[in-house]
């Protein structure tokens, strides 16, 4: 058993710093001690979710050292540093061996636990629930081993825990999901973690003309650094008109917000057979679509974390970002610690730069 400190979501909006007790991890589980923690919306919407499982101890984007591993696990060993992947799976299904693991049905049946149900977390009044099966908002977590996987060493934490889910996601959009290819045009809504990333993507990818759209003027010059072409202010023009003006339309679009106003301009914004990718959450909403626009080979297709198979795209990542083809620093905009969780929470509310990280005291 190990006592370590966590913030403990106790109610919507709520978080108290706690002592509280962790489990040995069991057959097939990680210890990792956690050095930083990515702060993402999915978070920040489960903070202010009044149906969130309480109590709780969110984060989902954790970073750090393997210190021990339970029986039978054989992909990571202690001292490893390693990235804790977002979405857990079981590498039986026909998704997983597929290489699929993203479609793995596990991460959706399991409910504030573990994988077999249990909890591993547990405070003064009884156990505490997890959030996918991770919980890195905490000195100290116990994962399954499939969501530990392993870097390079010289990637610093902070960076290591973008990798999480954030990065992968807009890179992966592009790269995997998408697959653009050199010379298309591109243009990708919103430009927070994910859609820097998709930016990222798109300029490793030799994309022909990348443009940026969003409604900070900040973070619009900011994406010219990270490889976009053109930047749209969509609250002083019309972005669909600004993006036809620029291109025939363009061969994908990237939306990163999750929005039906957004998703719909995505679409519009389409060339002859082109490809809008959405990134959402389930309570998105609805837009709608002219169904006039088909005959000209358009499509939507969802992007689930980036098409991610984490064993190959997380390493390759961090390798880009140490050749220096990845600005991975330039999206890393602040840090917190971890009894600051909550003053995190409030700059990704109000819109503060790209990407924060939680970094454990001591």
């Amino acid at each position: 058993m190990h006592e370590i400190n966590a913030a403990v979501m106790r109610e919507p909006e709520k978080l108290s710093y706690e002592s509280v007790t962790l489990d040995e991890p069991k057959e097939g589980e990680v210890l990792v001690d956690i050095r930083a923690t990515g702060v993402c919306h999915t978070d920040y919407h489960a903070y202010t979710n009044a149906e969130t499982q309480c109590p709780m101890v969110l984060g989902h984007e954790g970073a750090g050292v393997v210190e021990a591993v339970g029986d039978q696990v054989s992909r990571v060993e202690p001292g490893d540093h390693v990235v804790l992947w977002v979405l857990p799976s079981c590498g039986d299904c026909e998704f997983c061996v597929s290489g699929r693991p993203y479609l793995c049905s596990l991460h959706a049946e399991i409910r504030g636990g573990m994988p077999d149900g249990t909890k591993r977390i547990h405070g003064d009044d009884g156990p505490i629930n997890h959030f996918f099966a991770q919980s890195s908002f905490a000195e100290k977590v116990v994962v399954p081993e499939r969501t530990a996987v392993p870097i390079r060493s010289d990637v610093r934490f902070e960076i290591a825990a973008l990798l999480g889910c954030g990065v992968p996601t807009g890179t992966g959009a592009v790269l995997n999901t998408a697959d653009v290819r050199p010379g298309d045009d591109v243009a990708v809504f919103g430009c927070g973690g994910v859609g820097a990333s998709a930016i990222m993507g798109a300029d490793l990818a030799s994309a022909r003309r990348i443009i940026a759209v969003d409604i900070n003027e900040r973070k619009l010059k900011q994406m010219c650094e990270l490889g976009a072409t053109d930047i749209v202010d969509a609250s002083a023009t019309d972005p669909v008109e600004e993006i036809h003006r620029l291109t025939n339309g363009v061969d994908y679009s990237f939306e990163c917000i999750g929005q039906p106003q957004t998703l719909e301009q995505a679409f519009e914004s389409l060339g002859r057979g082109g490809t809008a990718v959405a990134t959402t959450t389930k309570d998105t909403g609805t837009f709608e679509v002219d169904g006039g626009a088909f005959p000209r080979g358009v499509s939507i297709v969802g992007n689930m974390v980036g098409s991610t198979q984490p064993r190959v795209d997380i390493p390759k990542l961090a390798n880009l970002y140490v050749e220096g083809r990845l600005d991975l620093d330039a999206l890393l905009t602040d840090s917190f610690p971890l009894s600051k969780l909550d003053e995190a929470f409030t700059a990704l509310r109000d819109g503060d730069g790209i990407r924060s990280v939680i970094r454990m005291e001591g």
